[in-house]
């Protein structure tokens, strides 16, 4: 499949995904409220990291492009309609960092949405406990092999974002796409990629930062999972209300 049908159909399923919610009661709703507990999970889990100066930078960059609860829908719109231009318009260098975000934000979507539908439903999320209904949510929902693959596919992006940054020239050619980004509608992807590129770019210049970032981020969430896959309910719960202590 070409880069501009594998974007294209990415973005196609997300916008589907975001009129089943508009379309069904209280489901944009349930989405949301699973989007923001996981965002802050994600401070939970890397509060060390988000606030150590080295690493506080790439921990808020994937917070904030990767985990956020923020409305992605003008960068999705933006990735739409440079999916037949994508290669003309910007680095070629750009174009594998292009597909993977799209292909994980397309699957962290779907995730959220079963998540979602579960957590409108289940009769778990009849009390107020949000810790445990969200562990049993999780468990139910199951699909061990996509979190994975969600896990691999943000892995996937920083280290392109950070192969980006070992390209010669490449800083300035995308300082030099600002205002045509702009003029063409894509400010949002413009963004993400200067922001990555220079995120990275700085841990660089400190041997192994990057390496151990992105080391941290996956042994982190695979122990996690372990422990949110586990046989009790207990273990998966005692291990998100660790988390949360230190969420913010």
């Amino acid at each position: 499949m070409s880069a501009k049908q594998t974007i294209q159909t990415a973005v196609e399923k997300v916008g589907q995904l975001r009129q089943l919610a508009i379309g069904t009661p209280g489901l944009a709703q349930a989405v949301s409220e699973i989007k923001a507990f996981q965002a802050k999970r994600f401070t939970g889990t890397y509060f060390d990291l988000l606030h150590t100066p080295q690493y506080q930078p790439a921990a808020q960059f994937f917070l904030e492009e990767l985990y956020s609860e923020k409305d992605y829908s003008q960068r999705d719109a933006q990735f739409s309609r440079i999916a037949g231009t994508l290669e003309r318009m910007f680095p070629k260098q750009v174009v594998q960092t292009a597909l993977s975000l799209a292909q994980l934000h397309s699957l962290t979507e779907d995730l959220d949405m079963a998540m979602a539908q579960c957590w409108l439903n289940s009769s778990h999320t009849k009390d107020n406990n949000l810790i445990a209904n969200y562990v049993a949510v999780w468990r139910e929902v199951g699909r061990r092999s996509d979190r994975d693959l969600q896990l691999s596919g943000a892995l996937a992006v920083g280290k392109e974002l950070v192969k980006l940054t070992s390209t010669p020239g490449l800083r300035l050619a995308l300082k030099m796409m600002r205002k045509p980004a702009s003029l063409a509608g894509m400010a949002d992807l413009q963004h993400f990629l200067e922001s990555g590129f220079d995120t990275f770019a700085a841990m660089e210049q400190e041997e192994n930062s990057v390496n151990y970032f992105l080391n941290a981020v996956e042994v982190r969430e695979k122990k996690l999972f372990s422990k949110l896959y586990a046989s009790s309910h207990t273990v998966a719960q005692d291990a998100i209300t660790d988390i949360m202590k230190y969420a913010t």
